[in-house]
């Protein structure tokens, strides 16, 4: 673990989270919650993500739980919604406006994916001093990203990931790819959109390659992203983000001097445990589990991205875009 430290806001003991928001296509609020609180089978049945209840199944009972933290509320954006996730996944509180649970919790959850929004679903929260973690991505456009950078600057202790970062099976090649020689082509695929999942692409490599990207070309569409990156290393690096491609996303290849490997993300709840254990790290620490530089870097890449679609595949560079 390494990066910035905040010492002001480390909690001990037991530790309250309040689970908000869910948009369309996202289900993070029953299987974030289940992961902290386990779940009930009978009731996880109804989940309408079937992908969730197919890989909470396969966890033995006891890998359930975080270091005493636990979502207490809940509240959703369709309240209907709400008392389905808190009966799947023991949340014993609901609440009728998302702000109800300050002075109730000593964290929060933003658990929607829609960059657009979290400026205005986090404010509540920074002003009222609670720790947050955003769901992927943090942001898609570059004011938004001006005002995090600025919350975070003052004190705010924000997190933001993708459960990509924690992909397990592209775990080795995050120490090293000293085996591969200097790395040549670098490839990543996603499905759905560019704004909402091209970040689970994007955090899939960076921590491999690390920083020093340097523009984005992309010249596909919105439904069929095409996205070629410049780095510091001299690697191509190309990233695929496609709407209905679901058989073929979260495949990496890595192909260098020397060598080349193909794998794919196969767990994603060692890959959401992961990430939600960094974030109850940082709520006991004060210390980040990575740089808030390398989120800002990320976000970058997401706008880049999208600029250069809407400039018809024209090069954009990520010094062009501003964090402040």
């Amino acid at each position: 673990m390494h990066g910035e430290t905040n010492k002001a806001l480390v909690l001990e003991g037991d530790i309250r989270l309040a689970m908000l928001g869910m948009v369309d296509g996202n289900g993070h609020p029953y299987s974030w919650s289940a992961i902290f609180n386990g779940y009930n089978k009978e009731e996880m049945k109804a989940c309408p993500f079937s992908g969730i209840p197919d890989y909470l199944e396969k966890q033995p009972a006891h890998t359930f739980g975080i270091d005493r933290a636990k979502v207490t509320h809940i509240w959703t954006d369709d309240s209907r919604d709400a008392g389905k996730v808190s009966n799947a996944s023991f949340i014993p509180h609901i609440v009728d406006k998302a702000e109800d649970v300050i002075g109730e919790v000593d964290a929060v959850i933003v658990a929607t994916d829609k960059g657009y929004e979290h400026v205005d679903r986090c404010r509540p929260f920074v002003e009222a001093g609670l720790p947050i973690f955003v769901d992927k991505p943090l942001v898609d456009n570059e004011q938004d990203l001006k005002i995090f950078s600025e919350w975070v600057s003052s004190g705010s202790m924000i997190l933001s990931s993708s459960g990509m970062r924690y992909c397990k099976e592209f775990m080795p090649y995050r120490h090293t790819t000293h085996e591969l020689g200097e790395l040549r082509s670098v490839s990543i695929t996603t499905a759905k959109t560019w704004e909402r999942y091209g970040i689970h692409a994007l955090e899939s490599i960076y921590p491999i390659v690390g920083s020093g990207f340097i523009s984005a070309v992309n010249t596909g569409s919105y439904e069929r992203n095409v996205v070629h990156f410049k780095h510091e290393c001299g690697a191509d690096i190309v990233v695929t983000a496609t709407q209905d491609m679901f058989g073929g996303s979260g495949l990496l290849q890595l192909c260098g001097t020397k060598g080349h490997v193909q794998t794919k993300s196969e767990d994603s709840y060692f890959a959401f445990k992961s990430q939600l254990e960094s974030f109850i790290y940082y709520l006991r620490t004060g210390e980040r589990p990575f740089p808030f530089a390398e989120t800002t870097e990320l976000m970058k890449m997401i706008i880049a991205g999208i600029r250069s679609r809407e400039l018809g595949g024209k090069e954009v560079l990520l010094a062009d875009i501003s964090e402040c």
